[in-house]
């Protein structure tokens, strides 16, 4: 058989494969494509339609993501359709009906700090355990002096990253225990997670007075490792030594922000204007200055200074934190 004739017959068995419809399936397959094959033009045409549709709304996203820069560059909110059906909440407003800006919190999470609360009062050591908890937290004093010396902006920051830990070990072992044991925890998960979000808010409001350098974050990042295992191993071993701990730090606290206002006052720190996002937190007017912001955050600290000596006291009587109820928004 010449090589012509052997092609002609290669080409006629092969002929109906190579013009046949896409194997959308065994039967479609199996029909010629030109042979009738009405449904194969059809799907072809479909998926023709359904690529091009494609591309059409790959090219309207990069329009509408380019249109989403105004002037200056800044961009426009874009609604982000869920296939959850997960719908973004409609547009909050303050009081005086200005939107919110704020994702992080909401309006009914703002609220004004007392001011008025005793900033002297100290919990005397008497037994061991609160002695080994009171030199514990004088010890750490020490070196955080040396580093930070009277940069209270810097300080505040640093020290704000640390003291957001001890509310979130508490309540998730709180968490843990009262799934272990089916017993409701007399709302003192959620009063420790209020006091964790707190700090961390006084965090986000030192954030916009002072930058951070690298090797502070590097600091941060070592202390807070070190710090949340040491406290929840602490915590395990005994609840009333871990919240005595965090009542002598938050005495340390008041006394650091005190000192803070101090310099303020003498104008060795410039008072600047209070952030944005302290103004509506703590819904201060809209003057404020960072003296505002400091005198309210110190409050704050004493409030959490009442709790955790009450909560250690609980645990000293002989009782669980279940059976007295949580102080819930006291700060």
């Amino acid at each position: 058989m010449s090589s012509r004739m052997a092609g002609s017959v290669l080409l006629r068995h092969a002929g109906r494969r190579l013009f046949s419809a896409t194997a959308a399936s065994p039967a479609a397959a199996a029909r010629p494509l030109l042979a009738g094959g009405e449904g194969s033009w059809a799907r072809m045409m479909s998926t023709s339609a359904a690529s091009q549709a494609k591309d059409q709304a790959a090219k309207a996203a990069d329009a509408a993501a380019a249109a989403g820069k105004g002037d200056g560059g800044e961009k426009k909110e874009v609604a982000v359709n869920s296939y959850w059906g997960i719908e973004q909440s409609q547009k909050l407003v303050r009081e005086d009906g200005t939107e919110w800006k704020w994702s992080c919190f909401k309006p009914w999470e703002t609220y004004t700090a007392d001011t008025s609360i005793d900033l002297t009062k100290h919990h005397v050591p008497k037994t061991m355990l609160d002695k080994i908890a009171y030199y514990t937290v004088k010890s750490l004093r020490f070196p955080t002096d040396i580093f930070f010396q009277r940069r209270y902006g810097c300080r505040a920051m640093m020290l704000e990253t640390v003291a957001a830990v001890p509310g979130m070990v508490g309540g998730m072992l709180l968490h843990l225990r009262s799934l272990r044991r089916f017993e409701q925890s007399g709302g003192w998960i959620r009063a420790l997670l209020e006091e964790a979000e707190n700090e961390r808010m006084h965090l986000m409001t030192f954030m916009e007075v002072a930058q951070p350098r690298w090797y502070e974050r590097a600091l941060v990042i070592t202390v807070q490792g070190v710090f949340f295992n040491a406290y929840f191993l602490g915590y395990l071993i005994s609840p009333k030594f871990a919240h005595r701990v965090v009542g002598y730090l938050e005495e340390e606290a008041v006394h650091s922000y005190t000192e803070f206002l101090k310099d303020l006052e003498d104008g060795k720190i410039d008072n600047v204007p209070a952030p944005a996002i302290a103004i509506d937190y703590w819904r201060l007017p809209a003057n404020a200055t960072l003296k505002d912001v400091v005198t309210v955050v110190r409050a704050d600290e004493a409030h959490h200074r009442d709790v955790n000596h009450f909560a250690s006291d609980v645990y000293y009587q002989g009782m669980q934190l279940k059976a007295t109820p949580a102080p819930i928004g006291y700060h």
